[in-house]
């Protein structure tokens, strides 16, 4: 049940082909690519970038805000572009230990 079609070089020929493991069919390959992985990124904020941030010791980090969701008084911080913006926007991100809020400024 494994359908898929798997990169094959002919030597011969010095071509590139697509073969099934489980027959002989191959096909010459149409294009060189052999593998492409697409990332879609987030519209509104960089959320894997800010997954962990708070306890990213490599982010410079304030005391000049509070968190609006508990109120810590400490906050990690880095600028990141944002869709439909020009230039970059600053991201907050607190760093209480249960909290982890994030906002912008």
């Amino acid at each position: 049940s494994d359908n898929m079609l798997y990169p094959q070089e002919d030597k011969e020929m010095h071509t590139l082909l697509y073969a099934c493991s489980n027959c002989q069919h191959q096909e010459i390959a149409t294009d060189t690519c052999v593998y492409k992985r697409v990332l879609r990124k987030s519209a509104d904020e960089p959320k894997d970038t800010l997954k962990d941030a708070a306890a990213d010791a490599s982010l410079p980090r304030t005391r000049s805000v509070k968190c609006y969701n508990c109120g810590y008084p400490e906050a990690a911080y880095f600028q990141a572009p944002t869709k439909g913006e020009l230039g970059l926007t600053l991201y907050f991100i607190c760093c209480s230990p249960t909290c982890g809020h994030r906002w912008r400024d």
